[in-house]
């Protein structure tokens, strides 16, 4: 007995109110971005600068018990991870504290910095100290760049592979697929001010992998029906081949969701933010794939007569494996 989460079989009219699924999602955006503009994103270490402290004791590293250790000093933003190296020895517990710089402050300084030393020094007594590094504004700054410029690249190089593989109006489509994913992600990061580091920028990354993974399974469906459904309408070729994706679309979703819960919950504070974004990347990126991208290459319309090649079509790279 099979495990289906759509029936078979299922007739779905996604295209009867598709001009409210695009004025939803564009409303959705415009709240997003006006919400980094009013009150930013909730920069972590990476973005913001700060102190890393490397530590190494022969106790068990007890993250809650570091925590503990520091939480009357009020630092604000501190992330403790415990370092595991299959060449440390049975006795050698290593731990990375990272350290937020303080309002007004450029850099955490030596006496934030002695009184982080001394306050793990009396709740673990043969702690040491082996390595203290500084992340400055300036290096903060170019993270922040290099960041922007990675998922612009992301998305610039997913237009020219659907172009390539496709059409230029799939590649509209799926382009603002990921770009409304995109900004709904840091949107919903700025609305409820969830810290925002690195590991949110490869989430960001994940999340395009991920919608433009299901924005290509309906779109080569969609293809294979433009062939084979010459004289219907757009609008029902696209929905015979979203329901006929349907099925696939949601069993991984919901096994990819599974996952990312368990994680969510199980997982700790660490990559709490991470999973968050990745939870967030897969219900969106579901969406924007049956919704907007869809909806977007029904407005641009696509080219139907398949028996005579055009050369501006961007199909001499059709063949090409995803």
């Amino acid at each position: 007995m099979r495990l289906r989460l759509v029936k078979q079989g299922t007739n779905f009219d996604f295209f009867k109110r598709w001009k409210m699924w695009l004025g939803i999602s564009g409303l959705l955006m415009v709240i997003g971005f006006g919400s980094y503009l009013l009150q930013g994103l909730n920069y972590g270490i990476d973005f913001r600068g700060g102190t890393t402290v490397r530590t190494q004791s022969e106790q068990p590293v007890n993250v809650a018990g570091y925590r503990q250790a520091l939480e009357p000093l009020g630092l604000g933003d501190i992330s403790i991870t415990e370092v595991f190296d299959p060449g440390f020895a049975a006795n050698q517990n290593v731990a990375m504290i990272r350290i937020q710089a303080q309002d007004g402050d450029e850099a955490v300084t030596v006496e934030t910095i002695t009184s982080v030393q001394d306050a793990l020094r009396g709740s673990i007594p043969d702690i040491t100290f082996t390595a203290t590094e500084s992340v400055g504004p300036k290096v903060s700054g170019e993270l922040i760049q290099t960041a922007v410029i990675a998922v612009v690249l992301a998305i610039g190089a997913v237009l020219i592979y659907i172009w390539l593989r496709f059409e230029w109006q799939f590649a509209l489509g799926a382009v603002a697929a990921l770009v409304h994913d995109v900004i709904l992600t840091i949107g919903i990061f700025s609305e409820l001010q969830i810290k925002f580091d690195l590991a949110i920028i490869a989430a960001l990354l994940t999340i395009v992998g991920y919608s433009l993974n299901d924005t290509v399974v309906v779109f080569d469906r969609v293809r294979e029906n433009l062939r084979k459904y010459k004289k219907r309408p757009l609008s029902e070729v696209l929905n015979v081949s979203i329901n006929e994706t349907l099925s696939r679309t949601f069993m991984t979703s919901v096994t990819t969701l599974l996952a990312l819960i368990a994680l969510f919950v199980l997982g700790g504070d660490v990559i709490r933010g991470f999973v968050f974004a990745m939870i967030w990347g897969v219900i969106v990126g579901t969406y924007s794939s049956i919704f907007v991208a869809s909806s977007i290459l029904l407005y641009l319309g696509v080219k139907r007569d398949w028996s005579k090649p055009d050369g501006n079509a961007g199909t001499q790279f059709a063949n090409i494996d995803a």
